[in-house]
Formats: C-alpha cells, sequence, structure tokens
C-alpha cells in the first residue's frame, strides 16, 4: 500500500499535520518515534497553549491532539524509523523490518534538549528541571533559580526569567561566555543575575522531597563541592535536531535544522515537508509547532493535487 502521506512525529507539529491531511481525506499514517506526544510528554503544566485558560498537563494536551487526529482517520505507528529512500517517489521508509511507502513525507521528528545527564536531573524534571524559560518561568515568580550554559541561549534565558524570578544565578564550565558581547552585557549589566564561573553542576536536590529545594556545584578548578539552595534549574546548553536520518539528502543548516523555502515547509526534495522544531530554532513553542504542522499539511496537499 502506498499511504498519500507519511508523517515522522507525533509533536504538536506532526499531530496537526496529521488532523489537516485526515480532514483533507489523505488518511495519513503518522510515525510517534522515540518519544511519543514529543517535547510536551515531559512537561508538567502549560499554561501558553490557547483554549486552556486553566492551564493542561503536557502529556494530557498531547494525548487530546493525538485522539483528534485519529477521530478523523489518521493511522498510527508506534516505532522509530531506521531509514528512508528518498531516490524516488513513493518514497520508501524502514521501520525495523516493515516497509513503507509515502507519496509525500512531512517530517516533524523536533529537537532534543541537551541535558548534564545526572539520575537526579532526569527524575526532577518537570519538578523544577526544565529546558524552556519561556514555557516554565511564570511558575518561578519571586523565587530563586539556576541557569546552566554560557552561550547567547543561557543569557537570553537568564535575562528572561530576572522578569519573574527573584535572582538568577548562571554556573558556567569556564571564565569566559560563548555569548555574543551584547548577549553578555545585556547579562553582565543585570542586577538580578550573577555568575558562578568554572563550576558544574554534580546533584540537584533534592529527589526524596520530589522538588528542586537545591544544587550541588563544583569547581573544575579546586575541585570543591558547595551546595546552593534554589527552587527551579533551567538548562540552556543548547538544541539538538533530530535529523541523523536526513543527512547528505535534505539541506540542513550548519546547527543541523532542515533548511525549508520562505513563508513555507518546502524542503529541497520535493514532496518532502518540515515543520516544528526540526525546523524552527528560533521560536521553540508548542503552538509555532502546530502552526507549521498546518502548514505542511497543506502544502502536501497542494503538491499532490499538482501532481
Amino acid at each position: 500500500m502506498v499511504y498519500k502521506v507519511i508523517i515522522l512525529g507525533s509533536g504538536a507539529a506532526g499531530c496537526t499535520a496529521a488532523l489537516y491531511a485526515a480532514r483533507a481525506n489523505l488518511k495519513p499514517l503518522m510515525i510517534e518515534g522515540t518519544q511519543p506526544g514529543g517535547q510536551l510528554t515531559i512537561t508538567s503544566d502549560v499554561e501558553n497553549y490557547p483554549g486552556f485558560p486553566k492551564g493542561i498537563q503536557g502529556p494530557e494536551l498531547m494525548e487530546k491532539m493525538k485522539e483528534q487526529c485519529v477521530r478523523f482517520g489518521t493511522e498510527v505507528l508506534q516505532g522509530d524509523v531506521t531509514k528512508i529512500d528518498f531516490s524516488k517517489r513513493p518514497f520508501t521508509i524502514s521501520l525495523d523490518e516493515k516497509k513503507y511507502q509515502a507519496e509525500t513525507l512531512i517530517v516533524t521528528t523536533g529537537a532534543s534538549a541537551m541535558w548534564l545527564g545526572l539520575e537526579s536531573e532526569k527524575k526532577l524534571m518537570g519538578k523544577g528541571v526544565t529546558a524552556c524559560a519561556t514555557c516554565d518561568a511564570f511558575f518561578f515568580k519571586g523565587q530563586d533559580v539556576f541557569v546552566v550554559g554560557g552561550g547567547d541561549t543561557a543569557m537570553e534565558e537568564a535575562t528572561f526569567l530576572t522578569k519573574f524570578a527573584r535572582h538568577v544565578t548562571v554556573v558556567h564550565r569556564r571564565d569566559t561566555l560563548r555569548a555574543s558581547k551584547i548577549m553578555q552585557k545585556k547579562a553582565m549589566e543585570n542586577p538580578k543575575i550573577s555568575f558562578i564561573w568554572d563550576s558544574e553542576i554534580i546533584e540537584v536536590l533534592d529527589v526524596k522531597q520530589d522538588k528542586v529545594t537545591g544544587v550541588k556545584i563544583r569547581n573544575l578548578k579546586t575541585n570543591q563541592v558547595t551546595e546552593k539552595k534554589c527552587d527551579g534549574l533551567f538548562m540552556a546548553i543548547g538544541h539538538r535536531p533530530n535529523t541523523a536520518l536526513f543527512r547528505g539528502v535534505l539541506d540542513l543548516d550548519e546547527k543541523g535544522y532542515i533548511v525549508t523555502k520562505p513563508k513555507s515547509t518546502v524542503t529541497n526534495v520535493p514532496g518532502v515537508f518540515a515543520a516544528g522544531d526540526v525546523q524552527d530554532h528560533y521560536y521553540r513553542q508548542a503552538v509555532t509547532a502546530a502552526g507549521t504542522g498546518c502548514m505542511a499539511a497543506i502544502d502536501a496537499e497542494r503538491f499532490l493535487h499538482n501532481q
């Protein structure tokens, strides 16, 4: 069987693309990927998605999105794509031993936040540990938070957090920042931001209390370990787009994000479209991902119509 549309990924972009494709009677197949529901499934409270005045839990929002696209005829497959043959249409997608064919492909594989890799960090994710200031700063009104990182993202997040938090402490492994001079200046001149240099976080406290109460920090030059109290920990050490499958075929930018033509989701391969965080490293919000998912479905439908 050849599907008219196959969607890779099942976050906000994937589900919205599936919903629009299903409503256009294209009978799409959505392959969920390693993290069904995308990054929202590791977010506890979502308070900035339109239509939920009291907020909603991330996993519940994704469950509702999936339910909606299934209701209109989306077929959903669990699993991870291992290989794609882009050389001819229909494209052939390999999922373990099975193969699926698609006339068009919508890539919504997202991006993954980079973490420190600590057991305590993992256990407290969504309970004070987060990688998105825009999403979660509101929950830390009048509290003390830590930010890990030294690039533009870290300085942007730290500066944004000062609108809500009482104080923001930036922890960086070196004694100089990688951020652009203008971002550094902004952060350094902000009275609510302070810095801990040459240091790394080795543990997030307190797993027993099931919430962030502080961090253990090691100075990389002296090896001295200190404990600092805080209410939240923001990771700002970057995101990695999930684009390994597309290297050498789809045009990627220097950070590995899929390049799409302006004002569209069209990639350099006819019949392949990209939406959500896999092609957007600027906004990275559920609502913008959903918007580009809608665009991708419309682009795919028009492509099929014109064939």
